[in-house]
């Protein structure tokens, strides 16, 4: 695995009024490239995820990628679909094009415009995402699909409506610090649990707050190979990157065990040369609370039948012992179909870079304020210097930087000519 990521954008998600499909792509992709300090003329490839399915009548839209910048006319673009996993799979093929040697840089670009579609046509559309000859008629479209889900797992295991509630409402309060989510609130626990006029039943034992948004919006990234990010401002290295494929029709598999997932799983961590243990958080796809639930069990970190406790003790929290979607999941986010999967990986890669940047000068801001040598002011110094990289790093750049910088000065003058007292590594 030789991929790295050394660039992001990300537009909010939600109900973007005014915005089009080629604009959404095109800002993103201009932003990406601007954020690695790469030029149009230094992309080798561009991978494009785009679902569709009738929620635009611009069926190709691969080159809709060169709008951003005339220099990026005859690069090669593709794109890519493959559902509800059309973003994780534009990443994919970018990630392969570099291992390949057959691109050192590649543009990757995922986008939807859902709301300017009529409601009754949204189902339809995401209908198609699953197998028609069985699922077509699902009422409540494709919610319906993971209702009969949501309901079999109950029957199996006992109604677990409280460990739902609790993912949904972990999500939304991750969400609130995402400033590219859809919806910014916390609403508790107990609204989340609660049948009411405002969070209705949609499918079977799924309300409102258990399914994830109609939303749109895009993301980008820009991957190079490992030599390239070397010589980058930053860059944070793929250690695994899987694909499973499964069966579509539900009647080919257990639809409770998530198999495909556990392979994936299995593999990336396999690959990766690391365990569920060595991980300091996951971002995973939870379009319905009940496919976190089971992810839960897929990944490995409950039995089958015992993901709710996970939900119910803590573990997933953004305190727990493996945080789940601290960025608030697309239950909060939003699930732009194209955009989701470059989003998630987005998410990732700013959470490894804040823990690098909080471990690095966080923690020497804060063993500084622990050194009874200091003055009560320099302790100060020291501790808003810590909260501000906090506050900053998890989804801006320049702030972090600025706050990083200024740290490092007042670290060198307060400490030139003095052997070092605090070691810090990350």
């Amino acid at each position: 695995m030789t991929a790295c990521i050394v660039g992001w954008a990300h537009s909010r998600f939600g109900k973007l009024e005014g915005e089009t499909l080629e604009g959404l792509i095109t800002k993103v992709a201009v932003e990406a490239l601007d954020h690695a300090g790469i030029g149009p003329d230094d992309v080798d490839e561009i991978v494009l995820g785009h679902f569709n399915a009738g929620f635009s009548p611009q069926d190709f839209t691969a080159s809709l990628v060169l709008q951003a910048d005339d220099r990026l006319r005859f690069k090669p673009a593709t794109r890519v679909e493959n559902a509800c996993a059309t973003g994780s799979a534009a990443v994919r093929q970018g990630i392969r094009a570099i291992d390949a040697n057959a691109a050192r840089i590649v543009l990757v670009v995922g986008a939807e415009q859902m709301t300017t579609t009529p409601g009754p046509e949204i189902g339809k559309n995401l209908l198609k995402a699953s197998y028609l000859p069985e699922d077509g008629d699902t009422p409540a479209g494709f919610a319906g699909v993971f209702g009969k889900i949501a309901r079999a797992y109950f029957q199996r295991y006992g109604d677990q409506s409280d460990a739902l509630a609790m993912i949904a409402a972990k999500n939304h309060k991750n969400g609130v610090e995402n400033p590219y989510a859809q919806m910014r609130k916390d609403f508790g626990y107990e609204f989340c649990r609660q049948e009411s006029e405002k969070n209705p039943f949609v499918a079977g034992p799924l309300k409102r707050t258990d399914c994830s948004l109609v939303s749109d919006g895009a993301a980008a990234l820009v991957l190079t190979d490992t030599a390239t990010a070397l010589k980058m401002r930053r860059a944070v290295a793929f250690r695994a990157n899987e694909h499973v494929q499964d069966f579509l029709p539900m009647s080919k598999r257990d639809i409770l065990a998530f198999e495909g997932c556990e392979q994936a799983w299995t593999r990336a961590l396999k690959n990766a040369g690391v365990t569920l243990n060595d991980l300091s958080f996951v971002e995973t796809h939870d379009c319905f609370t009940i496919a976190e639930l089971i992810e839960y069990e897929a990944m490995g970190l409950a039995k089958p039948g015992e993901g709710a406790k996970l939900a119910l003790d803590g573990t997933t929290a953004k305190d727990g012992r493996l945080p789940v979607n601290p960025s608030g999941g697309l239950k909060a986010k939003g699930h732009p179909i194209g955009a989701t999967g470059v989003s998630i990986v987005a998410a990732a890669y700013v959470i490894v870079k804040t823990i690098i940047a909080i471990g690095l000068w966080g923690g020497a801001a804060v063993g500084y304020f622990l050194r009874g040598s200091l003055t009560w002011p320099e302790r100060i110094a020291a501790f808003v210097a810590a909260s501000l990289l906090v506050a900053a790093a998890p989804w801006t750049d320049n702030v972090g930087f600025v706050a990083s910088a200024l740290f490092i000065a007042w670290h060198w003058w307060r400490t030139r000519g003095v052997p070092p007292a605090v070691n810090v590594s990350a």
